[in-house]
């Protein structure tokens, strides 16, 4: 299962990547890659979080362990690898593709009579895995809605560190040692990890071949600033090796420094101009019309918006330093959505003449004015068969129009509702059981 060809296809990815097509088609299953004689990472196919392997004197440190779905995948490729005892797991952070597979390393040892692997990770992971149990139902409909997941199921049962740390851990296994070190970025648990003796960096999600998670429309609070002052501090490194949270690993310095510089410039930009907004008193509107990115960087190979969508991190760095009140005195205690589309279609003469200005600003192309109309048409007259019609057309154009998973998840969710309520099934999704993202 260790794959050389992997390591060429991985680097060819710098010049051009599409997931799918430059990187996830090629693999099989969970495959090892490798990085030198003793250090490899096993990507796996899908949507999940890269393992990362450290042979030592005594044993393996393993860094994330993968999702429920793959971990007899993941275990596989490890022990095609080496036979040696697990002995520690650090989680990059909690999220249901990175630290899902422990049970199975946990079970492999107590049938062989050694000690479970200690598991370490950032103290925030503990807050994290409480707040799931909490809102379980609530994970699953919006990573359903996300991922077009049909019949996701969210977990019920979690591993948790044996060890946490708050800011820094240096762990010695045998002849190597690991620097484990906390950022805030996509969570607030995350870890990267450095291993100076072979110049590498393991990120986690602070890099995924993609424009940073920093702006999930549907997820708790993100932190742009913090996550470039995070890649900063890998930077200082000067590491040679980077082992990301998705995608292929990058060799070589100048290109490591590069993707490293190019990530964090995208996170500040967006982090600084918004808040020069903000203290100018400009409402959210605005100046999510004003942010401006430098010329070409989204065009990188990996920072494409493929999954988040920079729109949604202004929005997020709002959030952040204003709360969630937008700048528009209507919106501090608005009226319900139905009664203001009531309203509305009263004094237009009614949610079919909604319906029928958003299939008309649909055909100009302006898909914003569209939507907003398109739902309030429903919102007005929710068996109105008309209204449904437009709705569908207008978010199908929108899913279509749009370049993040994010936005186009959200658009085809309510395309099917719509489909649904004209006695289509709409898209059915993926199965549930090949996604598990947190």
């Amino acid at each position: 299962m260790i794959n050389e060809e992997l390591r060429a296809i991985g680097d060819a990815c710098w010049e051009r990547f599409d997931f799918g097509r430059d990187w996830n088609r090629h693999l099989h299953g969970s495959q090892v890659i490798p990085i030198n004689d003793h250090l490899v990472y096993i990507a796996s196919k899908g949507v999940v979080g890269n393992v990362t392997v450290l042979s030592t004197g005594e044993g393996l440190v393993v860094f994330d362990s993968g999702s429920r779905n793959t971990a007899a995948n993941i275990h596989q490729a490890i022990r095609s690898w080496s036979d040696q005892p697990i002995r520690h797991v650090i989680y990059t952070h909690g999220h249901l593709d990175h630290a899902f597979g422990t049970p199975l390393f946990d079970q492999e040892a107590q049938q062989a009579g050694d000690p479970k692997p200690e598991v370490i990770g950032q103290a925030n992971i503990r807050r994290r895995f409480q707040r799931y149990q909490a809102s379980a139902n609530w994970n699953a409909h919006i990573n359903s809605r996300q991922f077009k997941v049909a019949g996701f199921h969210w977990p019920a049962e979690y591993r948790y560190p044996d060890r946490f740390y708050e800011e820094q851990m240096i762990l010695q296994c045998g002849d190597s040692q690991v620097e484990l070190n906390h950022g805030m970025g996509e969570t607030d648990d995350h870890t990267w990890s450095w291993i100076a003796e072979d110049r590498t960096v393991i990120t986690g999600d602070f890099i995924i071949w993609a424009a940073p998670n920093a702006g999930n429309p549907q997820k708790v609070q993100r932190f742009a600033l913090q996550w470039a002052e995070a890649l900063r501090a890998m930077a200082r490194k000067k590491p040679e090796v980077l082992v990301p949270g998705h995608g292929p690993a990058v060799f070589g310095a100048d290109r490591v420094a590069t993707l490293l510089d190019d990530t964090a410039t995208f996170l500040e930009t967006i982090h600084d101009q918004t808040l020069a907004g903000m203290n100018q008193g400009l409402p959210l509107a605005d100046i999510v019309q004003q942010v401006t990115l430098p010329e070409g960087l989204l065009d990188r190979p990996y920072l494409h918006p493929s999954y988040d969508d920079p729109e949604f991190l202004i929005r997020n760095v709002w959030r952040l330093y204003g709360g969630w009140y937008d700048g528009n005195p209507a919106q501090l205690k608005p009226a319900h959505p139905d009664a203001l589309s009531s309203a509305l279609a009263e004094l237009c003469g009614g949610a079919t003449i909604l319906a029928q200005a958003a299939s008309g600003y649909l055909e100009q192309g302006d898909l914003r004015l569209a939507g907003h109309l398109s739902e309030m048409a429903i919102s007005a007259e929710p068996g109105n068969q008309e209204a449904h019609r437009v709705r569908v057309a207008v978010n199908q154009a929108r899913a279509k129009a749009e370049t993040s998973l994010m936005a186009r998840g959200i658009f085809t969710d309510a395309a099917n509702a719509s489909l649904k309520a004209l006695g289509d099934d709409g898209d059915p999704g993926y199965p549930g059981r090949r996604v598990g993202i947190g």
